[in-house]
């Protein structure tokens, strides 16, 4: 018997981003594709007399990209993420899929880059990455 709890993507349960006031703000509908990435470092300690590596795990992180739709509506991305390059604010970010929940973190925001394409439409990506040591963890 195959056990399985695969899942899609489809149908994000939460996906939050702390304005600049902290207050948390449900942006699942101005985001149109994320990724993130809870790497860890690794530091070389391969001796001379071994033919294999051997590595130390290091420092825990987390980082995210976001993308979406421009939307200037209240609590909404716009007003979310216009704050970026004039504030110093930490911003938790939770995300939660299928009952599995990534944080919250907090996370530097780095930039808030608005597209305007040949076509038309009018689009934004911010990159954030962990600001404060705490490991980022799955609940």
């Amino acid at each position: 018997m195959v056990k399985t709890s695969k899942a899609t993507g489809l149908g994000w349960t939460t996906l939050e981003i702390a304005d600049a006031s902290s207050s948390a703000q449900d942006l699942r509908d101005d985001i149109t594709t994320m990724s993130f990435s809870t790497p860890r470092g690794v530091q070389d300690v391969t001796g001379l007399g071994v033919s294999a590596h051997e590595r130390l795990l290091l420092l825990a992180d987390v980082s995210y990209d976001f993308t979406g739709v421009f939307d200037g509506g209240s609590d909404l991305a716009h007003e979310v993420f216009s704050t970026i390059p004039s504030t110093s604010v930490q911003r938790a970010v939770s995300n939660e899929v299928n009952s599995k929940t990534l944080g919250p973190c907090n996370c530097w925001l780095t930039d808030y880059a608005l597209t305007r394409s040949a076509t038309g439409e009018l689009t934004w990506k911010v990159p954030a990455v962990l600001a404060d040591g705490n490991v980022p963890t799955w609940s």
